[in-house]
């Protein structure tokens, strides 16, 4: 984005002692948020939630030092949007894996200073070129953010044509922790989940809280339950709500993964989480004509005791 689009951003959408926007790594822009409550960071490529710091605590959100800032690719990190397909594509596996929200530009549509000092933000996703090819209906999808004591993050699709469209989708949160191997995750306990690590893959019921100790990919079905990351190493613990969401997802590469991944550090997997609000498997979503579907997440934190 050349130095007048940027302008005419700031002119038309920035919130003084609130919001700006910046450039960003690769080229890309930013807006950048400042308020009584926290900082964060949102890249309009992807509408993509990078950052979150609460105002006095380490970072929330997760970002890999080796991501790629650049057009056309993922951020590894903070809060990628998955959609309209979350995982492979239901027919095409030369489609973009989660979808191609995450790989294009948003626009601002909204900015706004909340009562109680939040700073608002909303952006919608013009149809990219080619998007019809893989995803063949007329569709609007809007992205609401609010960065307050907490952080909120609202995802709105609208099927605007005339033929029923089913989506998957994720807001694929990656968490920042001192050391995944002592964190737990409460909330899921007596869920049903489905352990994708193993072929072929193999199905359970969580006993107790979730520790990790090695590669985990884990879809928890049929739960609306809000999550706790419990992270003795940071003394916090991280409260994941949600709604429009029956599905929750719970990952870390481990060793080997990470090593194979190009765009992950071989040594950061110790420092993150990722603990998804989902509608996949079972909570794939079919919007009929005009329908809208919104899927939700508040991520707060307060001290471990």
């Amino acid at each position: 984005m050349n130095t007048a689009q940027l302008d005419a951003l700031n002119a038309q959408f920035a919130l003084r002692d609130h919001l700006s926007f910046v450039p960003f790594r690769g080229g890309l822009v930013a807006a950048e948020i400042r308020n009584t409550h926290a900082t964060a960071t949102l890249a309009l490529h992807g509408g993509h939630v990078v950052a979150f710091q609460p105002h006095g605590q380490a970072p929330v959100l997760w970002l890999s030092a080796k991501s790629r800032f650049e057009a056309g690719a993922p951020i590894r990190g903070g809060i990628p949007i998955c959609w309209p397909w979350f995982g492979n594509h239901p027919r095409d596996p030369q489609a973009p894996f989660h979808g191609f929200a995450r790989l294009h530009p948003w626009e601002v549509v909204r900015t706004a200073i909340a009562e109680d000092d939040a700073t608002e933000i909303e952006l919608r996703l013009p149809e990219p070129p080619g998007a019809q090819d893989q995803w063949p209906h007329a569709w609007t999808l809007h992205l609401h953010v609010r960065v307050g004591a907490d952080l909120r993050v609202a995802l709105e699709m609208r099927n605007t044509g005339a033929k029923a469209m089913t989506c998957t989708t994720a807001l694929h949160s990656y968490f920042t922790v001192r050391d995944v191997s002592v964190v737990r995750v409460l909330g899921l306990e007596g869920c049903r989940y489905i352990d994708t690590v193993p072929t072929p893959h193999t199905a359970h019921v969580q006993q107790g809280p979730i520790t990790i100790s090695a590669e985990t990919d884990r879809p928890y079905l049929d739960t609306e339950a809000e999550c706790i990351i419990e992270d003795p190493g940071l003394r916090r613990r991280i409260r994941i709500a949600k709604a429009g969401s029956r599905a929750t997802v719970v990952w870390n590469p481990w060793i080997a993964k990470s090593k194979r991944m190009p765009d992950f550090g071989d040594e950061e997997y110790p420092g993150m989480l990722c603990v998804e609000t989902v509608n996949t498997a079972t909570d794939a979503r079919t919007l009929s004509p005009g329908e809208a579907h919104r899927i939700a997440m508040q991520i707060a934190v307060e001290p471990l005791a």
